[in-house]
């Protein structure tokens, strides 16, 4: 959807010219009639163990950062794990709006380094379509609808995809600068009694900018530190993809060149939680940069939180093009990929039905010192 066809669809009075200068987002995706985020979800993962190859490890945990959950109630991760054909792996939400993939990965690579799991696959999923109010000037302009999943596997600290250091927090001082206030225990909606201030995504621009610019910067720089990177030493550069000028803003700051500087705002607008690894699925499909490159990965949202990452970039095939997301099957089986039977799980769940994946698989990793090898990454866009 382009900037005119929002402008249009919501009578906005602003301009394709205004909106560009101000975010840097000439277009943005939006899912289909019928879509959920559970849809996306499970299509971005189903992509992302497919382009693992047969040698990938088989996911032993789902992470679903999302805020936008299929249902309050129960989490959408549960049965994103079902549709994949995992059986009964634990599978659990992770709502930090903007942060949510980096608080995933990050909660994830702590469970793997303590032997709970073996391979996490964390997926970052949003629709947020359903929560952005098309008659508002502020918002509207701003969010697409995506989906992107990483799988980890244990590795080796110098190899490519190796996840080194994270930084996170939070501020809940802010908890209404980012926020939909309707629909929780605290403003319940009998009837769907609400009004559209309480029922849309609602957000303090001048105030958030500030916050976020700060926030991510130190961030940045503390996991810089405890790798023992200066920023110099960056490579490839990638936060969250709110604003152009929020981000230029963090990397000039930090003093990131520019051409170490990558990102996707201009085609696929602020798509929250997914935005850090949509970037980096779309960078490296690219080939911008040299397997093992020294990475930093940086993000805001509401809550308030913040948080970062290094790690090498990744040296794995990435499919750009993920199976279409379905609607959820209504009599509840497993989704059949183009070649199974249906209603069943594909026979090898770590290479499930679907396209084969661009290139050779990963090598397997025995187990070595303490890390985490990003095994694949994908993305899932309606």
């Amino acid at each position: 959807m382009t900037n005119r066809q929002v402008i249009e669809r919501g009578g906005l009075d602003t301009t394709d010219e205004w909106i560009v200068s101000r975010t840097g987002i000439h277009r943005r995706r939006v899912a289909g009639p019928g879509v959920s985020t559970g849809d996306l979800a499970t299509a971005a993962a189903r992509a992302a163990i497919a382009s693992a190859g047969p040698a990938g490890p088989r996911p032993d945990l789902v992470l679903l950062a999302t805020t936008t959950p299929d249902r309050p109630c129960p989490a959408t991760a549960p049965e994103v794990a079902h549709r994949l054909g995992l059986g009964t792996v634990p599978a659990f939400d992770l709502a930090a709006v903007c942060s949510g993939f980096l608080y995933a990965l990050t909660t994830a690579a702590a469970l793997l380094r303590s032997g709970t799991c073996r391979a996490p696959l964390v997926v970052a999923a949003e629709k947020y379509s359903a929560i952005t109010d098309p008659l508002d000037r502020d918002t509207a302009p701003l969010f697409g609808d995506a989906a992107a999943a990483v799988l980890l596997r244990p590795g080796d600290v110098a190899e490519p995809g190796a996840l080194l250091e994270t930084d996170w927090g939070s501020d809940g001082g802010g908890c209404d600068l980012i926020a939909v206030a309707g629909g929780g225990a605290r403003l319940p909606a009998p009837g769907d009694g609400l009004g559209r201030e309480e029922r849309y995504f609602r957000m303090r621009g001048r105030q958030v900018y500030a916050h976020a610019v700060r926030r991510m910067a130190a961030s940045s720089a503390a996991v810089l530190g405890a790798t023992g990177w200066r920023p110099g030493d960056v490579r490839a550069f990638i936060g969250h993809q709110a604003n152009q000028r929020i981000l230029d803003a963090v990397a000039d700051r930090l003093g990131i060149a520019a051409q170490h500087r990558f990102g996707n705002i201009r085609d696929v607008g602020n798509t929250a939680g997914a935005s850090v690894p949509l970037a980096l699925a779309d960078a490296a499909a690219r080939g911008v940069c040299a397997p093992g490159a020294p990475t930093l990965l940086t993000a805001f949202g509401g809550g308030l939180t913040w948080a970062s990452a290094t790690l090498l970039w990744p040296d794995v095939p990435v499919r750009s093009s993920a199976p279409e997301a379905r609607p959820r099957p209504l009599d509840g089986r497993p989704d059949a990929g183009p070649g199974s039977r249906p209603g069943t799980p594909s026979p090898d769940t770590s290479s499930p039905a679907g396209p084969p994946p661009a290139g050779p698989p990963p090598d397997t990793q025995p187990d070595g010192e303490p890390g985490n090898e990003l095994a694949d990454k994908e993305v899932s866009a309606p």
